[in-house]
């Protein structure tokens, strides 16, 4: 059973994400990801200003007169989100926390999904995929993806992508559109994180969505300080009222984050950059806009 809170979260989330969908980021999301090819529709006869190259000879030596082949788009995607769900995300110090932040994306990406008729499905991960819900139509799915992403118990608290990956190569066989929702934060993570999502970049569109919170890079200035790993369970202290040693902290919290965006941006993968401090919706609609442009 659910508690109230978390029913009152839910629905918060499934009512603003679909109002969203329906008049800020109405006909982004169809202008920027698109079909995986076109099919065959019908043959109609010839019009002056028709292309040459698409006069079908067979129909128009049988009929008489020339005729064209039309197509149209095959408009129909599969969105699958890859969501983390490891112990890091319940860290916030904003009005939401990480996983609260992650379940609001899906949600705006899963109602981008079903109104242009595309089918979305998820994997729920930490150290590996804890749950797979495969890929549907429909709002009552998209409510069914918000539940599961708020209430989701996971078993471990680690993070693992390459289980992950590998898992999605094995239920995910057709060209599909990824994202992947995450902190990135992990002990046990290569430093080229982008290493372990080379195979589903070469099969699939791959986007990551990194998910922060401000505190993430920066020491409160107070006192001695007790952090802990929530993956790990790791404790390290610091010395919050030494100026020194906050900016070294920052210095170095920043440092990682450059490298992980340069390690991204080093294999094409795009990367959106959402903190619990902004809009989800705001963000993602100035990557869709972004990603129009470049298409021009």
């Amino acid at each position: 059973m659910l508690s109230p809170e978390i029913i009152k979260k839910i629905k918060k989330v499934h009512i603003k994400s679909r109002r969203l969908v329906n008049t800020q980021m109405a006909g982004q999301y169809k202008s920027v990801f698109k079909g995986s090819g076109i099919e065959f529709e019908e043959v109609r006869e010839y019009s002056p200003g028709d292309e040459i190259k698409s006069i079908d000879w067979k129909v128009s030596a049988r009929l008489g007169k020339p005729y064209i082949k039309l197509y149209r788009e095959e408009r129909e995607l599969v969105i699958m989100l890859l969501v983390d769900m490891s112990a890091s995300g319940i860290f916030g110090t904003t009005s939401t926390t990480k996983k609260e932040t992650m379940a609001e994306i899906a949600a705006i990406l899963a109602f981008n999904a079903i109104k242009n008729n595309d089918k979305v499905g998820a994997l729920l991960f930490t150290d590996h995929v804890e749950k797979y819900i495969p890929p549907k139509k429909g709002s009552a799915h998209v409510w069914r993806l918000i539940k599961e992403i708020f209430s989701f118990e996971p078993e471990k608290t680690g993070t693992d992508l390459r289980n992950t990956i590998q898992y999605l190569g094995r239920v995910c066989r057709k060209r599909s559109t990824i994202f992947l929702i995450s902190d990135f934060l992990s002990s046990d993570q290569p430093p080229d994180t982008a290493l372990w999502l080379k195979p589903a970049g070469k099969k699939h569109e791959l986007i990551t969505v990194l998910v922060d919170d401000p505190m993430d890079y920066h020491l409160p200035k107070a006192g001695i300080i007790t952090m802990q790993d929530l993956e790990s369970s790791a404790r390290y202290y610091f010395d919050g009222f030494d100026k020194t040693t906050r900016k070294q902290y920052t210095k170095q919290k920043k440092g990682e984050l450059q490298e992980l965006l340069a390690s991204f941006k080093s294999r094409d993968l795009d990367c959106i950059q959402i903190s619990t401090a902004a809009s989800a919706a705001d963000e993602l609609l100035k990557y869709f806009r972004r990603r129009e442009k470049r298409k021009r």
